[in-house]
């Protein structure tokens, strides 16, 4: 099944050359949609605006971390079921399960690849 590239999707990392990186790989895989925002709390603003049909967001940013963001989106009725990937440069067990059990959808560990983003993109909007 072939994605829907189509789908909007917002890409939140406080660092620009990380956003310009996955907004490449995204523009790759076919991704027209894509709109960023520089940490969580722009990031929550951008989302009230608009409906995604994905986010990707980094784990380490300030003032709202990745991690505070996935929680508001979780507990917004609006937002709740939005597909969530979280980026981080570690894969520390502790951050993994804190986001499984926040909802997170899917875990990406930098450096990543095209294939790799499509791949976590696929089980989570399951194409």
């Amino acid at each position: 099944m072939a994605l829907d590239t189509s789908m909007p999707i917002l890409v939140v990392d406080d660092y620009q050359t990380m956003v310009r990186i996955i907004k490449n790989l995204l523009k790759q895989l076919g991704f027209e949609d894509v709109d960023d925002a520089s940490d969580g709390a722009a990031a929550l603003g951008k989302l009230k605006e608009k409906r995604y049909g994905l986010i990707i967001s980094d784990w380490n940013m300030e003032p709202v971390t990745g991690y505070d963001l996935l929680r508001m989106v979780r507990s917004d009725d609006e937002l709740r079921s939005t597909p969530f990937i979280m980026v981080t440069a570690e894969s520390k067990t502790e951050n993994v399960i804190a986001a499984k059990k926040a909802g997170v959808n899917n875990y990406i560990v930098k450096p990543f690849n095209a294939q790799t983003l499509r791949n976590k993109i696929e089980a989570v909007c399951g194409a």
